[in-house]
């Protein structure tokens, strides 16, 4: 048996949009001709058009609608971040190709947070003050969301997270810190807690403790995990003393001895893929894994994560065995999506990029149904665009047109129907996915978030 092989893994399929490679966003300058042209020189992550890159519009109407990405390209995010912003810019090119929004093509201005807080609070106040886009869609990491939100709600810009999961925000939100300016086309770890504390128990495990990043994502993930584990009769033998690490830590030896000890059956593991790896690694050097298996979440779901924990001395993947959750993309768009995508990218649709694709479309339904390119405008209308009673329509252009035509739209996406509730939450289920030996991501089957 493998390292982290619990000997009850059902037999895998191959994972719809596994992570193959990382790239790189060629740069370059374009000029958008709007009838109206002026000097001033834009920054370079600024596009209207051309999928794959990331380029400056020395013009544009004021009247044109412009959105910004506030996603990790760089830091430890990177490795599912770096699609996100592409398939917003495909989002982007769909539209203007079918004439734009209110009646003039839309920009995109692409922030790099790094999995930063304070260079995510940053690029969210450049992407306000300077760039005043009118919707942004970011961030990915929670942390970075958690800095970024209060900028965007003081300035009434619009923002939507295609994977910021923690409850806090489903909190905040209740209390009307957001005053409805947050949504989010992934659904909380709310949920996601629940359906990786369900897969634990399907596996047979009645023992398990827990070790996450010291942060939003991580502790409001370990606490709804906790209780939901609890609830289906299991026990987290750290609860009293949970193991959390330092986003900024670059050694871990006691956080994985403290995680592996005290005889779990499993290891729920919520991580980040720069410092996760570096856990893991230890844990394996300290001869901690024998007999436990490794669960993960969406933090890490990338074939990058387990190269980067690495080998066994006879040349296996130590990560190998390893089982987790992810939400699931199985909204009626996605076929159709990873048609357009590997048209434009020769590429499989990897984690998050349905979700960021639903989310610069819903930003763009929003202010077409509003006729108005304000963040105020597609706050009024993201639940309508989102959800019952108006036509379900899973192509940008087709909604489009209805709406032009005075009619209401239902948007079913390609993550999920993504139906924005009052908090800015969606729901959705979970696939279950498992690294194989060699280090591929293959996806097993799916769980429900539901607890009896």
């Amino acid at each position: 048996m493998n390292k982290f092989t619990s000997g009850n893994i059902r037999q895998p399929r191959l994972a719809l949009g596994a992570p193959r490679t990382t790239f790189r966003i060629a740069l370059a300058i374009t000029t958008l001709a709007t009838g109206i042209l002026t000097a001033a020189c834009q920054e370079t992550s600024e596009t209207t058009t051309n999928l794959g890159s990331e380029s400056s519009s020395a013009s544009g109407s004021s009247d044109g609608l412009k959105i910004g990405t506030l996603l990790p390209a760089t830091g430890d995010l990177s490795s599912i971040g770096q699609q996100m912003p592409k398939a917003v810019r495909l989002a982007v090119d769909t539209v203007n190709q079918c004439g734009g929004i209110n009646g003039n093509p839309v920009t995109v201005v692409s922030e790099d947070d790094q999995t930063d807080p304070n260079a995510g609070a940053a690029a969210m106040n450049k992407l306000v003050e300077v760039d005043k886009v009118a919707g942004v869609v970011g961030s990915f990491a929670s942390s970075v969301s958690t800095a970024a939100v209060p900028t965007a709600v003081r300035n009434q810009v619009m923002m939507i997270s295609p994977g910021s999961t923690s409850p806090v925000f489903t909190q905040k939100a209740s209390q009307g810190d957001f005053n409805g300016f947050w949504a989010r086309t992934a659904p909380p770890d709310t949920y996601q807690a629940r359906a990786l504390a369900k897969l634990a128990k399907e596996k047979g495990f009645d023992r398990v403790s827990t070790v996450v990043i010291n942060n939003d994502y991580g502790v409001g993930f370990e606490k709804e995990f906790v209780t939901a584990f609890e609830k289906l009769g299991g026990t987290v033998v750290n609860k009293s003393q949970p193991t959390r690490y330092d986003p900024k830590a670059t050694t871990f030896d006691t956080e994985a001895a403290s995680a592996f000890g005290g005889d779990p059956e499993a290891v729920a593991a919520i991580l980040y893929a720069e410092t996760g790896s570096l856990l893991l690694k230890s844990a394996y050097q300290q001869g901690l894994v024998d007999g436990k298996t490794v669960m993960l979440t969406d933090g890490v779901y990338s074939e990058d994560f387990p190269q980067q924990v690495g080998k066994s001395s006879d040349g296996k993947y130590i990560l190998g065995g390893a089982i987790g959750t992810v939400p699931g993309a199985n909204g009626q768009g996605l076929e159709a999506l990873t048609q357009a995508w590997k048209k434009e990218t020769n590429q499989e649709v990897t984690a998050y990029v349905p979700h960021s694709y639903d989310a610069a479309v819903l930003l763009m339904l929003a202010a077409e149904s509003a006729k108005a390119n304000t963040g105020e405008g597609i706050k009024s209308k993201i639940r309508e665009v989102s959800a019952s009673p108006g036509t379900e329509v899973t192509d940008v252009c087709q909604a489009l047109e209805l709406i032009r035509k005075g009619e209401e739209v239902n948007y079913q996406g390609a993550s999920g129907n993504v139906d924005i509730d009052e908090n800015g939450d969606v729901l959705g289920d979970y696939d279950t996915w498992l690294v194989e030996n060699n280090g591929s991501l293959d996806v097993t089957g799916k769980v429900s978030p539901e607890i009896n």
